[in-house]
Order: structure tokens, then sequence, then C-alpha cells
């Protein structure tokens, strides 16, 4: 019989934990060894995905995460810690929103974020799972993906290979109400050390404040952040 902490919240995600540690699942199988509500379940995993405790793979199946290991060793999650001091300084230069975004599947998850103090802001929680069908963020990370994902998500888009041609060719790519009605955005692809594309820095905001050609406004300092995110795990 498993021990309980007293603090109902946490002994749930050590069972998901526990769950998964045991075999790789999908929604219904960790409903049935946790005993928990779909709703429950989901929340938790995703959570926990977020964070790197578990991942998801292309099968749909969660497994035990990279930050177990990060956590047994000492090391963090280099990428999160890169924009734990990048992200703040991009938004205090554009006054807007900002997102970091990580592929998952033919979806993308919000793993950082950093906030305007005041005015007007599209907030998207770190944890949000969107799906890869429209926005730049997601134009960007589709831009780099392989071919197969790269198929999927344009079965759903509202962008085409095109779009994703021409985003690869000039480096960024912008949204103007694709994922959100009166919502503007633009995303520029985040290098790891070897030169793979591991994630999706954007700016986003309302129309009426950033207009309707946020590349032409902030595409210069969204590569200089994207760069300085791959500097910083070039270095790690």
């Amino acid at each position: 019989m498993r021990q309980s902490s007293g603090i109902g919240v946490l002994d749930k995600a050590v069972g998901v934990l526990r769950a998964v540690a045991a075999e790789p699942c999908g929604l219904s199988e960790l409903c049935e060894r946790t005993g928990m509500p779909r709703a429950t379940a989901h929340r938790l995993a995703v959570g926990l995905e977020v964070h790197g405790l578990l991942h998801r793979g292309a099968d749909g199946r969660w497994r035990p995460g990279p930050t177990l290991a990060e956590l047994a060793s000492g090391h963090g999650d280099p990428l999160l810690e890169a924009a734990a001091s990048v992200l703040p300084r991009l938004r205090d230069l554009t006054g807007a929103s900002v997102q970091l975004y990580r592929r998952d599947g033919i979806h993308r998850i919000c793993v950082a974020a950093a906030e305007p103090a005041s005015g007007l802001r599209d907030t998207v929680p770190v944890g949000t799972r969107l799906p890869m069908s429209a926005g730049s963020g997601a134009k960007v990370l589709a831009a780099w993906s392989d071919p197969a994902t790269q198929r999927a998500v344009l079965a759903e888009a509202i962008f085409t290979e095109r779009v994703l041609l021409d985003v690869r060719r000039r480096g960024w790519a912008q949204s103007v109400a694709e994922r959100e009605s009166g919502v503007a955005s633009v995303s520029a692809p985040v290098h790891d050390g070897a030169g793979n594309v591991v994630a999706a820095v954007s700016v986003s905001g309302p129309i009426d404040r950033i207009g309707r050609r946020p590349g032409a406004r902030w595409a210069t300092d969204l590569l200089a952040a994207a760069e300085a995110l791959h500097q910083r795990l070039k270095s790690g």
C-alpha cells in the first residue's frame, strides 16, 4: 500500500509517475492503473510532461521524462534555464507577451513565458497545449519538423507547405488572428548546440497594439533572442 503525504495533488502526481514507470501508457491505461477520472489523470500527466517528468512519444503513450534523470544527476533543463534570463529581456524590450514552445507530436506546449506587468497582453499559461494547425509558433515548429510530421500537421493546418518554405527561407513566421481572433504574433526557431531546432520563441499580443505586421516590428529583436538562447545552449 502506498504511503500518503496528506497532500492530495502530490500523492496523485506521484501515482501517475509510478503508473507510467511501470510501463508506458496512454490516457485510458493511466486511468485504469491509478483509478483517477480522465480529466484528473490527463491534467496531471500533461503538467508532469511540461516539466519533463513525463514524455509522450509519437504513439501517444507517456514514459518517464528527461527531468527525472536531470534531477538525479543534478543538472536542470538547459533550455528552460536559458529562457529564464532571455525571455524577460525580450518582454521588456517589446513590452509584449513572450512564450517558448516545444513540439510534442503534432501539438506544441508552452514551456516558458514572460508577461508584461501591465497593459494589454496575450497570456498563454505555461503548460498550455495547442494544436499545430495555426499560429506563428506552429509554423516555425512545423517548418523544421521531419517530413512525416509536416504532412500530419499540414493535413489540419490553415497554412500551406509553401508558407513553411517561406518561413524556412526568411527565418521567422508571423500570424494575424490565426490561433485566436484579435491576436497577432511573430516567432523564430531556437537551435540547440548541434544546430537542431528544439523550440520556437514567440512575441504576441492584441492586434490593436502590435499591428498586422508584427514581423516587420519585432523580427530583428526576436532573432537576437533566439540566437541568445542558442548560444546559451551551445555553451552549456
